[in-house]
């Protein structure tokens, strides 16, 4: 055989890691991996890389967790990507994620996203109280979770350094990363246990929840909060639904606080 065939054959051998990762249906147990690793990995990379970092240049823990977030999920998108490589010969996620062929009319689209972003931020609220039973007493033992309060992680610093820290970590944490969340365990995840049929819509919450191992005490309350935005999305076929909640809710949220930090509004 010929160098040249031989290298031809190499290059269209299909990858195995990447058909299984691309096949239509995982297994529950390779499922429940691709949902926790990435939460196991981003808690290992504030720990050992993020949170060293922001202590030493005085930062919060607040920019820590973006770092972290970073580390990991930007690749995650990269492996996306590249597995749209693998299946269409060019960096697309064309065949890779589903629930990506728009079948919702745009009015329709924004006539259901509004109610989704009220639903997750009001009950993200409202259940608060039930976040704080479950911190103080299963979760102060959690060395980086603080007093469990969303602001934890930004107390103790200057304006100038609250600040920064917003208008950094807002595109990131507001808008990017849980875009690329969404992406991931919603486009890509979610359509490949689509076989469980109305639970997969449970099942993806429940362990997007459980992946935020950072906020363990939150579980219960963003299963609450989160699950009409994956079961939409399982039943339209449309991701952008998921996506307007969860973004839309996080870039407000992030907006919102930074407008409050510039203007001293938070003690």
């Amino acid at each position: 055989m010929s160098t040249t065939e031989t290298t031809t054959r190499d290059a269209t051998r299909p990858n195995g890691i990447a058909e299984r990762l691309l096949g239509e249906r995982h297994s529950l147990p390779l499922s429940i991996a691709l949902h926790l690793v990435p939460g196991a990995l981003i808690v290992a990379a504030y720990l050992f890389i993020a949170e060293p970092f922001v202590s030493a240049i005085g930062y919060p823990a607040f920019l820590g967790w973006a770092i972290a977030l970073c580390l990991i999920l930007v690749p995650i998108q990269l492996v996306l990507l590249w597995l749209g490589r693998i299946r269409n010969g060019k960096l697309s996620l064309r065949g890779v994620l589903h629930y990506t062929d728009k079948p919702l009319p745009r009015g329709k689209l924004v006539a259901m996203v509004i109610p989704l972003i009220l639903w997750m931020g009001v009950l993200g609220f409202a259940l608060a109280p039930i976040d704080s039973f479950f911190f103080e007493n299963f979760f102060t033992w959690i060395p980086f979770a603080g007093d469990g309060s969303a602001t934890t992680y930004l107390n103790g610093y200057s304006h100038s350094v609250l600040l920064t820290t917003m208008v950094i970590c807002l595109p990131l944490t507001g808008i990017a990363l849980p875009l690329i969340e969404e992406l991931y365990f919603r486009g890509f995840l979610m359509p490949r246990i689509a076989h469980l049929g109305g639970w997969a819509p449970v099942l993806s919450t429940v362990l997007f929840s459980l992946y935020h191992f950072w906020s363990p005490w939150v579980f219960v309350s963003r299963v609450i909060f989160f699950f009409p935005g994956p079961w939409l999305v399982w039943k339209k076929k449309d991701i952008r639904l998921s996506i307007g909640m969860h973004v839309g809710v996080t870039s407000i949220a992030a907006t919102a606080g930074t407008i409050a930090i510039a203007l001293n509004l938070v003690p």
